[in-house]
């Protein structure tokens, strides 16, 4: 029996080994992934219990970007349900470099048994899983970032208590957060308008998949470059850093750019009366003030918290056969 068809077993309701886009996921296995995420939140810090589901198991994350979410997330829950997490730097491995992609996914593959990896650009993330044989994580590329969503749709899917029919604005750049929401949101039911200044539109094959998953699904997708026409109506304003690491030099013509697409209470005053406010942080002054960013309307530590939750959710998902214990949730 190979290694890919072991995975499936573990992983009934998935249809893949790996998590590199949710535009791989269908909306069932999303919702499932949600309600393992939020089984093991409740069991774990509701009811105090320990579940040793990864015992005997460890996780290579491999970082060329640096992260206090991510890395904390993934070794605290990891190591929470009793795995071995093991963090790689590029000064640790000098993936690329010293030693090829391919061959470290085939190292890898002998030493662990999964990996996450963070990482500049996303066919990196690619040849890993092309090449291992143990399943891989995107923790972040230039493309996706779709352990942030999960996040982010369990922290909705709290507050609200239902996912579908809610109205998400995008306020800010077309880059790898937006892109997952793109290749998800129609699949739980949720309405994305979008507003980038021009030039920083989301990539032309990600709208036209987009576009497509709407019209599938039944939900509305708007693409503008007006912020107020993007939040009009709106359960959820959502933005994020306009300048990612990689892109310094690039940051007073983007500050520049980016005028007039601040998210203040302003904002708010066209959406709708419950609105709520969402950032994957870090956040500077610039992309949201003080008065919505500190206020009760944002959700954006919650949602720092459910980075734990989700990734937790997915490894237990990809690794073993456990089945939630809580009520199915509410999609």
């Amino acid at each position: 029996m190979t290694l890919l068809k072991c995975t499936e077993v573990l992983s009934p309701f998935l249809s893949v080994r790996v998590c590199l886009t949710l535009r791989d996921f269908s909306s069932e296995e999303i919702k499932r992934l949600l309600w393992v995420s939020g089984d093991l939140k409740h069991r774990i810090k509701q009811e105090n219990q320990y579940l040793p589901l990864l015992q005997g198991k460890s996780i290579a994350m491999i970082f060329e970007k640096r992260s206090t979410r991510t890395r904390m997330s993934t070794e605290t829950g990891f190591a929470l349900l009793g795995g071995h997490p093991c963090f790689l730097t590029s000064q640790d491995i000098h993936l690329g470099v010293n030693e090829s992609s391919r061959d470290t996914a085939r190292v890898l593959s002998g030493l662990c048994d999964i990996v996450l990896a963070r990482v500049y650009s996303h066919s990196t993330l690619e040849e890993l899983s092309k090449e291992a044989s143990i399943p891989i994580i995107n923790g972040l590329s230039d493309l996706y970032h779709p352990i942030q969503i999960l996040a982010d749709y369990l922290t909705l899917q709290e507050h609200f208590g239902s996912l579908s029919g809610l109205t998400v604005a995008w306020i800010g750049d077309g880059n790898n957060v937006l892109h997952s929401f793109m290749m998800s949101a129609a699949k739980l039911g949720i309405h994305l308008r979008i507003a980038t200044p021009k030039g920083y539109e989301p990539e032309k094959s990600v709208i036209q998949e987009a576009r497509r998953l709407s019209d599938e699904h039944g939900t509305q997708l708007l693409l503008t470059s007006d912020p107020m026409e993007a939040a009009h109506g709106s359960n959820v304003l959502v933005t994020d850093t306009w300048v990612s690491m990689g892109q310094e030099e690039e940051k007073k013509k983007r500050l520049d750019d980016f005028k007039g697409y601040q998210i203040t209470m302003q904002t708010g005053s066209v959406a709708r009366p419950d609105w709520t406010f969402l950032h994957c942080l870090p956040r500077k002054q610039e992309e949201v003030d003080d008065q919505v960013f500190y206020s009760s309307r944002s959700l954006v530590f919650p949602e720092a918290e459910n980075r734990k939750w989700t990734i937790m959710g997915l490894v237990v998902s990809l690794l073993t056969d456990y089945t939630p214990q809580i009520p199915m949730m509410k999609f």
